[in-house]
């Protein structure tokens, strides 16, 4: 799962126009280091932080003077005093309906002195060093021990970051992450936001100041700041720069459109990377797989050397596809929570290894073991900050399946699995959604039921355009397993600009379909999609029927409409049960963003020749 926050309907900025007729700027992220005494001062005055003061940080971080420092300072501590300062033992969270009213009437008195200090401030600013200060004693100071009282929805949810004490009870049912949030419960988040880089993004630090109560003591702080938390993601293996990045920590990227159909078999180097997780240190001599859940039979114990030598070796090529790729336009049509994966979260390659049935028998499975068992689950060995693994399960049909061709591969493109790809052994399940593909296999369970993992049970589901997550129910949905058809652009790119003179353009791109169905056609617009011509395929040998687990590759080459100076490019593809691609994205929009594959459309202009 990508475990990021939804988009921030909180993060608004205010513009006022003082008197001189000079707006406020919005402030960008990096001029955060150079908050006044002024901000620090507002975001400690608890009457008005619980109304939305915060949300108008930016406008306060780039109008704010000496002068108003004081002022403002003075007004927050008079509210402070008279609508907030309890003892921390009676804490309860005011409401200041007027403060907007104070502000605006301060802002706009002191308009003129402000607009003549605007560039001497600015000036002074990237020379002057703003002193920290003490947290306000209006603000209530809490002991580590009064935070761990809380720990759970009854008692309230309260967490520190960073020093400051949060009431998150509130926030716990929205968490995207589930209620994992609560492992964090009565202690400091550091330790498990260290697993996830995107929570110190803007927006998800002022999601949380909305929830801040007050202060942890100077003791505790001190206490917390001897604890150094080592960063999980130190030993990653390092990657290749050409690679888009969409984060680094858990790293996920995607190797640039344009090369990505340069080679039927994809680099390893830049088959696009997901991961959940930090990457784990695996010593192959110490390695086991651990198979169990066959009824009379020991759980099998494997070494990589036995799981080499012990079972056939087998090759197959497949094409691994995220869940999630092209959520970017899903995104332009109404924003999704996930990663913004372009066109290039899927690739090709060969996998060799074990085949998953030969394992099973080996441990005991037997044919009439299907009329009690139903699904296979797989366990990695990657994990989070709680021990907690990744994890997934695929039906059992296909695990044992001849036709299935369901891999413990130890190689890809002819080599060791690199670390990012799940070093020693991972899963390739062909023609099934990445998610589903375990890598750092630690674990196999024949089970009756599903992976009870968060990424088989509350992600990596579809659901309806009308569906939002005020109402969306994840048990409602079956766990995607195999991908529906898809293709994309990958030359020209978006915004290219062609030349007349070469009186023709030449169309590249991938075309897969999930479940081994096979793609026998693409079809290429050049007008947006009002008049059609055929790509020719270019693939590797004929699959057999039912096991097309590897992408075809397409060109077209079309001469340039006359007159024209845009082109709309526009593929769909279908394959051999004639599923095809729908037009547009609204209608299979939804607040994942997954299954993304509605026509791909890239636009271009053509330059002109220059008169001589």
């Amino acid at each position: 799962m990508e475990n990021i926050f939804p988009p921030n309907s909180w993060t608004w900025s205010l513009g006022i126009v003082f008197m001189t007729g000079i707006p406020t700027r919005k402030v960008q992220c990096s001029e955060l280091t150079t908050k006044t005494n002024a901000m620090l001062l507002l975001r400690h005055c608890q009457g008005v932080t619980r109304v939305g003061l915060l949300k108008t940080q930016r406008l306060l971080n780039s109008v704010a003077t000496p002068s108003v420092t004081g002022c403002v300072g003075s007004l927050c501590a008079r509210w402070g005093s008279s609508h907030g300062g309890q003892e921390s033992g009676s804490y309860k969270r005011s409401h200041v309906p007027n403060w907007r009213h104070a502000l605006a009437g301060l802002l706009a008195g002191t308009g003129a002195v402000l607009a003549y200090g605007l560039h001497s401030q600015a000036e002074r600013a990237a020379t002057t060093m703003v002193q920290p200060i003490d947290p306000p004693t209006s603000m209530p100071i809490f002991t580590q021990d009064d935070v761990t009282k809380h720990r759970s929805i009854e008692e309230g949810v309260w967490v520190t970051y960073k020093g400051s004490v949060y009431d998150i009870t509130e926030f716990v049912s929205m968490h995207p992450g589930g209620d994992k949030i609560l492992l964090a419960a009565g202690g400091a988040l550091e330790p498990f936001w260290a697993l996830y880089a995107v929570h110190s993004q803007e927006h998800v630090l002022e999601i949380l100041s909305e929830y801040k109560v007050g202060e942890l003591s100077a003791e505790d702080r001190r206490k917390q700041q001897t604890v150094k938390s080592s960063d999980p993601y130190s030993t990653d293996p390092v990657r290749h720069p050409a690679l888009h990045v969409n984060s680094l920590k858990p790293f996920n990227a995607e190797p640039p459109a344009e090369i990505l159909s340069d080679n039927y078999i994809t680099p390893s180097a830049i088959f696009f990377k997901r991961n959940h997780l930090p990457v784990p240190q695996v010593d192959p001599k110490a390695y086991q797989l651990h198979v169990e859940g066959l009824p009379g039979a020991e759980p099998l114990v494997l070494s990589l050397e036995e799981l080499k030598t012990r079972f056939p070796k087998h090759t197959v090529t497949a094409t691994l596809q995220c869940a999630g790729n092209r959520r970017s336009e899903m995104n332009k049509v109404k924003p999704v929570k996930g990663l913004n994966w372009g066109i290039a979260a899927i690739s090709n390659a060969t996998w060799s290894g074990a085949k998953l049935k030969d394992v099973l028998l080996a441990a005991g499975y037997r044919p009439e073991l299907a009329q009690q068992a139903c699904h296979v689950q797989f366990e990695g060995l990657d994990r989070d900050a709680t021990g907690t693994t990744y994890g997934a399960s695929i039906p059992l049909h296909k695990a044992v399946s001849d036709e299935g061709d369901v891999l413990l591969a130890y190689e890809m493109n002819g080599e060791d699995l690199p670390a990012d790809h799940g070093y020693p052994v991972r899963v390739v399940v062909p023609g099934t959604v990445g998610a589903r593909n375990v890598k750092w296999l630690g674990k196999i369970i024949v089970s009756e039921e599903e992976s009870s993992s968060h990424w088989q049970q509350n992600d990596y589901k579809g659901f309806s355009p009308a569906t939002d997550w005020d109402t969306v129910d994840f048990k409602s949905a079956p766990a995607i397993q195999e991908l529906p058809i898809q293709s994309a652009i990958t030359q020209p790119a978006e915004g290219a600009t062609l030349d007349r003179r070469a009186e023709e353009v030449t169309v590249k791109g991938y075309a897969w379909s999930g479940g081994g169905r096979e793609v026998v056609r693409v079809d290429v617009s050049l007008d947006g999609g009002q008049t059609w011509k055929v790509a020719q395929l270019q693939g590797g040998e004929k699959p057999q029927p039912g096991r097309a687990w590897a992408w075809k590759l397409w060109e077209l080459t079309a001469p340039l409409p006359p007159a024209t100076q845009e082109l709309e490019i526009v593929c769909k593809a279908v394959d051999n049960s004639y599923n095809m691609q729908p037009d547009t994205v609204a209608p299979i929009w939804n607040l994942r963003g997954v299954l993304s594959n509605a026509w791909h459309r890239v636009k271009v202009t053509i330059r002109e020749d220059e008169e001589e």
